[in-house]
Parts: structure tokens; sequence; C-alpha cells
């Protein structure tokens, strides 16, 4: 039984304004800003005794013991972002809210839950920028025993918590600037009049920043369980869609399957990863017919936006997801042309039961095992046979290839074979719909794994440039461009990769993308940085491991004093590091040389 503890904590949730739109104008200066501003908030929160639980990149949630010690947190780091925003090379100008309470929280592992934590993040998202609110309690708790004023400013709707919520916002001198007291004047404005039209809140976000949304789970009502491959690929589908519009941004697949549907609370899901608006539906399919229900749900509210019932054959699957993102946009952005909604191209085939074996070969394949992956193939090779043109069977069976020689599925005996094998359904993919960002995806990996880095820039930017929101485009893309000179770009999409998909499929822990940037940042010879996301990786490799301790010996510091290299170095220096070296795929010539000395020194050193 799941060990589950309750006490009573301090929360802090914090978040970044206008994220989505400063991203949308400048997405490389936004990203570069964001990680300059974490370090000033995740080292306040740390010196004041806070531990963080939970983060999305541009939202924070932290828990202290002392709600004395966590207002001042708060105070220290939003008056050191108001003076990094007063430096004229600094663009944009990030300006972060604050919302804290004190209440019962509930740990189970390593996630906290409860009233304290849903309160402060609705706190936090009443505030104005470079504001911080706090509970009653809290300013009951801190008052006396700080410097800085605590006071009444009004109450405020907290949506399915309290309608009455008496708020207090914290004064400090140097947070009340001139521009955030006018900001905070003209809310107060606006909290009188109470609007609460959803087509002007809705119209109010937009004009602020892409909407952020999530596509839960669909719940499947078939009496056939085995139908589920069905919902999945629906779902899959949609998010596909929905990633390829620069308009919108969107949790990724991995990130939704972590919501238990019937078990988890979708308005605290959508609270955890800042997400402004749900899709959630259900499915049932009897013989020839499909029935799906679905709803757009604004995550602050919990009204309704949009909603339909679908009663179709199955063969009209495609139009159905169609028309629901076709509706979907309309009803949040308007009637505008989507230029990224290529429907027509994407469609995999006209035939039904080859698709509905594409869909059974992609559950097997998100299954990461090896015989996962063989049924997997076969499923590939059904579809594939039932109609030749479907381009995303020949392209998924060559992404399966890759997963078996990757995870070993596949004997090393039978390497040149698949790899061959891959490669000719990958160009039959690429053949039948030059549109298909996966082609492009895998093909800037391959051309990557073979140092044909122009080849790969090429291809990792078309797929870039056809779904700028998939985090496997992010990260692959950014570690193409990291490594040619681009580091500037690439740390971009490594860091937005991070955001959208923190954990990506078949993993169980962020080192993916904790590794990539170590790459990033040592490219870009940001010692301070490349080190800080090292010490993050907690199953560490042999490139994380070099070069986390080359940033470390650049930054100053002492190896032979470094516990985390005192308890490792015997299992790493003696590699074969010059073939290990040579797989980090690293095409500047001087830092093979300078990372291979590195080496050197260390052997006779510590040898």
């Amino acid at each position: 039984m799941t060990n589950i503890k309750r006490r009573l904590a301090t929360i802090l949730a914090t978040d970044c304004v206008d994220f989505s739109k400063h991203m949308e104008l400048d997405e490389v200066s936004t990203l570069s800003g964001l990680n300059a501003c974490r370090v000033i908030i995740d080292s306040n929160i740390k010196d004041f005794g806070g531990r963080i639980f939970h983060t999305a990149g541009d939202s924070v949630i932290a828990e202290f013991d002392s709600p004395v010690e966590c207002v001042r947190a708060a105070v220290r780091f939003q008056e050191m972002l108001m003076e990094r925003n007063k430096e004229t090379t600094v663009e944009p100008k990030l300006l972060w809210r604050v919302g804290i309470h004190v209440d019962d929280i509930i740990i189970e592992g390593e996630n906290v839950y409860g009233s304290g934590v849903n309160v402060a993040a609705r706190l936090e998202s009443h505030c104005q920028p470079g504001e911080i609110l706090v509970s009653r309690v809290v300013r009951e708790q801190v008052a006396k025993r700080v410097a800085f004023s605590i006071d009444a400013s009004g109450i405020r709707d907290l949506k399915n918590i309290a309608p009455n919520f008496e708020v207090f916002s914290v004064r400090s001198a140097d947070l009340n600037t001139s521009k955030v007291v006018a900001q905070q004047e003209i809310a107060a404005e606006v909290n009188k009049a109470s609007p609460n039209n959803e087509t002007a809140r809705i119209s109010e976000l937009i004009s602020n920043k892409k909407p952020k949304l999530a596509i839960l789970p669909f719940k499947n009502l078939s009496k056939n369980e085995e139908s589920h491959f069905l919902i999945d690929g629906v779902v899959e589908d949609l998010i596909t869609e929905f990633s390829m519009m620069r308009e919108f941004e969107i949790l990724s697949r991995a990130t939704i399957s972590d919501f238990k549907v019937g078990v988890d609370d979708a308005m605290k899901f959508a609270v955890s990863h800042s997400v402004d608006f749900l899709i959630n539906g259900s499915i049932r399919s009897s013989g020839s017919r499909i029935r799906l229900s679905i709803e757009l749900m604004d995550a602050q509210s919990g009204n309704v936006v949009w909603s339909n019932k679908y009663d179709r054959v199955l063969d009209d699957v495609f139009e159905i997801q169609d028309e629901i993102v076709r509706k979907i946009t309309i009803a949040l952005l308007g009637e505008i042309q989507i230029t990224s909604l290529q429907r027509s191209k994407r469609k995999p085939t006209e035939n039904f039961s080859s698709y509905e074996l594409l869909l059974r070969g992609k559950e097997q394949h998100h299954k990461y095992t090896k015989d996962a992956n063989q049924l997997a193939i076969e499923f590939f090779d059904k579809a594939i046979e039932i109609d030749e043109g479907n381009a995303q069977a020949h392209a998924w069976k060559a992404c399966t290839l890759g997963q078996g020689l990757i995870r070993k599925y596949i004997d090393d005996s039978a390497f040149d074979e698949k790899y061959q094998l891959a490669m000719h359904h990958l160009t039959m993919a690429l053949d039948l719909n030059e549109n298909d960002f996966e082609c492009h995806r895998m093909l800037s990996a391959v051309y990557l794994s073979n140092h044909d880095y122009k080849k790969a820039e090429e291809h990792g930017r078309i797929a870039y440039r056809l779904n700028p929101n998939d985090p496997r485009v992010l990260s692959g893309t950014g570690e193409v461009l990291v490594r040619i000179g681009d580091e500037e770009t690439g740390i971009a999409l490594l860091e937005k990769a991070l955001i959208l998909d923190p954990i990506p499929m078949g993993q169980t822990t962020s080192d993916n993308r904790f590794k990539d940037l170590v790459l990033g940042y040592y490219c870009a010879e940001n010692w301070d940085q490349c080190a800080s996301y090292g010490i993050r990786v907690k199953d560490v490799d042999p490139r994380t491991w070099l070069l986390r301790n080359f940033s470390l010996l650049k930054g100053g510091v002492d190896l032979s004093a470094e516990s985390s290299f005192r308890d490792s170095k015997s299992k790493f220096i003696g590699l074969d590091w010059e073939e290990t070296i040579d797989r980090f795929h690293l095409p500047a010539e001087e830092k093979n040389k300078e990372l291979n000395e590195f080496v050197s020194c260390l052997k006779e050193k510590y040898g």
C-alpha cells in the first residue's frame, strides 16, 4: 500500500507572466531569460529552506516549513528579478507572480497534494505581474516578523475552492514600482466588474499568450476491452494535429499519460501543468460504428466552452478528428486560417483496416519491451501488406526497427540487415509524404549518427518547421544545432522539450532531457549551466560524467574535493575514451581533442 503522509506546510506557487506570448515573439531569448530567472528563483527557495516538488519550466511549486522564510524567499527573488529587468541588455523583461498559502498537504512518494497546493496556485493566478499574494493565515503568521507590510487586497473568487477568499498583497519597497502599482489598480477595476462571460475571458487569455492545451486520455466505454488501442490512437492523432500548430502549446503524450481517468482530478492536473484548456471525451466502438463524445473545458472556471457528440461509421474517424481540431480551433481562436492544418496530407490511408493495424503497432511500440517491439513490426507489416501507400506504417516500422537496434531488442548480428531495412521503409515513407515530420526527424538522427551534419541540420530544421511542439523534434533538432555552432537556438529547443515533456515516453526520469542540456551548455562553453544540469542526472552515462567534470574543472572546482567525482571515477576512468568520445558526434575537432587531453590528465592524476 502507498505510504501517504499528512502535515502542515507553507506552499509557494509562482509562474512567468505571458511566457507563451514571449515565446511566440522570440523563442531563443525567452528561454534564455527563463533559465536565468529560474537560477534566481531556485537558489532563493533553497537558501530559505524550501523544497521544489513540481516544476514545468515557467512555473514552480515549492514547500517550506516556515511561512516567514517562504515569504522572505518570495520577496528576495522578486526583488532580484526586478533588478535584472532594469538592465538595458535584458530582453524580454520577464515578470513573475507568486501565491502563498499555509494548509494541510498530502505527501505520497515524491508528490505533494492537498488544499495548500491548490489555494497557492489559485492565488498566484490572481496576481498582477511582479506581485505576491498571500492568504489571511499567512499574513497572521508573518506580518509581525518582517520589515515589509502585508496589506489587504480585497477578495477573490477562487474557482472550485472559495467564492469570497480574502487575499493580502506583500508590499516591499523594491517591489512596488509605479508600473506594478498601476497594473494592480487596473486589475482592481476589472475585479469589481467580475465578468463571468466565458468568451470575454478566452479573448483576454488569447490576446496575452498562446493557449496551452492538454488532451486527457479518453474513457473507453466499449464492451470490447481490446478497443483501447483505437482510443489511444485517436488521442495521439489529436495531440499530433495540435502540436503542428504554432498558435497553441500542448502537453506531450508522455505527460498526459500520467493522468488516470476516474482517479485523478482534471482541474488539479491543469493547475499543476499550467494548462489553460482541457480536452476530454469518451469513445464507444461497436461493430463498424463509433460513438465519440468530446468537450473543451476552461481549466480555470471549469466551464464547458464547446462540446459535441458523433455517431459515425469507423471509416469516418479521420473526418471526426479533423472536425474536432477545427471546431476547437474556432472556439479558441475564431474563424482564422490555420496554415498548419494539413489533414489531407497527414491522413495515413484510405483503408481503415490498414489504419487499425497501424494503431495496434503504435500501441505496442510505446510499451518499450522486446516482445512488444517484435509484435509492433508484425502489425506494421500487415498494415503495409493491405495498403503499401500507408506512409505512416512505413515510418513507424522504421522507427520501431530503430528502437530495437538502440535498445538491443534486435541481436547485434542482424544490425546491418535491420538498419538497411529501416532506411528502406524511411525512404518509402518520405516518398509517399514529403511533409511527414516523423520522417525528417528520424533522418536527422540517422545523418547525425553518420556524422553528416549538414543533412542532419537540413532534416532537423524541416521537422521543426512542420511540427514546432513535438518534444522529439525539439530534442533531436536541438542536439544537432548545438553541435554545429548554433548553440543558442539549439539550447532553446532543448529547454522547450524539457518544459513540454519533462519525462519522455519510455523513461521514468528527466535524465535524457538533462543529458541533452549538459551537451548543449558544454558546446556553448557555459560551464556553470553544464555542471548544474549534470548534477541533476541520476543515472550518469560516460558523456555526462566527462562533460560535467570538464565543466567543473573549467569553473575552478578541485575535482579531488568533489564527492561525486571521487565516488564515480573508478567506474568511468578506465573506459576506451577515444572510441567513447567519437560517439559524442562532435564535428569540431578541437573539442574532441580537448576532451581526449582531459581524459589523459585524469588518468595520469587519478588512474
